[in-house]
């Protein structure tokens, strides 16, 4: 009896050791949130505190359901996603999520901002959003965040995919492509400075002899203040510096505070353990990824109380670090 007793607890403390399985859904390859979370898998894996891998997804809406979908058999699927994205699957705002909101979402921290870039080539008769008016273009990856934005935005200008001559749903990597071949005249996309694709589109450019350009969204524009009074509290303003893509001028954008999220049922003590890790590798992180500067301690509570709860594991460790009271 006693022998099995001892092989109990031994059984037992083992399953408890055990690292949970989490999967990082990401983006595309070419924007932020790979790079991003693939550097994020590699740091908790080093750390030894889960059995990590990244994923490469469609990005926000694609990964919301892959972490409310595929979460189960002791694997979590966490993610990186835009702020609008999750709040319109949390509350179900967005039609994928209408019958089945997705409340087993919780934050853990949020990241750093992501730029919405309207991207096009100097010369191409597109200088304003209203330009987009009989051009082809692309408006992000189907279940994208970007798709999401570039709807929204599309909506706050008076206009929809049905007034272009042709609409594309592409990837960053797929966008920057298609433009600079001439398949395409504009696209979008929101991801954080730099985006490689985007960078690589401005090279590639510079070689035909053209020049990147960025369609400017001024906060005193009637199509930002039009967003912003429709979709309050969603991004704030922002500016991708020339020096960026080679650009001719600074342009006004709009910046959306990006989120890293997983499910409601990951183990306190594991998103815990997610969380400090994350912290105490942002080195590691910040040199794979120039956008991680923003992830600090002080941005990343940013959303607390607000309509996502954060995970219990993540305050817990924020308090720790003096980043709550």
């Amino acid at each position: 009896m006693r022998y099995w007793f001892l092989a109990f607890l031994a059984f037992f403390g083992l399953a408890l050791a055990q690292k949970p399985r989490v999967v990082v859904a990401t983006g595309g390859v070419g924007g932020v949130y790979f790079y991003y979370g693939t550097t994020l898998a590699e740091i908790w894996n080093k750390a030894g505190v889960a059995e990590a891998q990244a994923t490469q997804t469609a990005a926000s809406i694609d990964n919301l359901l892959l972490l409310e979908n595929r979460t189960g058999g002791g694997t979590y699927y966490c993610a990186t996603v835009l702020p609008d994205s999750a709040y319109l699957a949390y509350t179900g705002g967005h039609d994928r999520f209408k019958d089945r909101p997705a409340k087993n979402v919780r934050i853990l921290f949020a990241m750093y901002p992501n730029y919405l870039h309207i991207v096009s080539r100097e010369g191409a008769g597109i200088r304003v959003v209203q330009d987009l008016k009989g051009k082809r273009v692309s408006t992000g990856a189907p279940g994208s965040g970007t798709e999401v934005e570039a709807l929204l935005l599309l909506q706050a200008a008076g206009l929809s995919p049905r007034d272009f001559a042709k609409q594309e749903r592409l990837g960053a990597q797929e966008s920057a492509n298609a433009l600079s071949e001439g398949t395409i005249d504009a696209f979008f996309w929101s991801g954080g400075l730099p985006t490689g694709a985007i960078t690589e589109l401005s090279a590639a450019l510079a070689r035909k002899g053209q020049r990147i350009y960025l369609l400017p969204l001024d906060p005193r524009s009637t199509v930002v203040q039009t967003f912003q009074k429709r979709f309050p509290g969603l991004a704030g303003p922002g500016v991708i510096p020339k020096a960026v893509y080679g650009a001719r001028i600074d342009t006004p954008s709009l910046a959306f505070w990006n989120l890293f999220v997983c499910p409601a049922s990951l183990p306190e003590e594991a998103a815990y353990a997610l969380t400090k890790a994350t912290f105490e590798g942002l080195e590691a992180l910040r040199a794979a990824v120039a956008s991680a500067r923003d992830t600090t301690l002080q941005n990343a509570v940013r959303f607390v109380g607000g309509t996502i709860p954060y995970h219990e594991g993540a305050l817990r460790y924020f308090r720790e670090a003096g980043a709550l009271r």
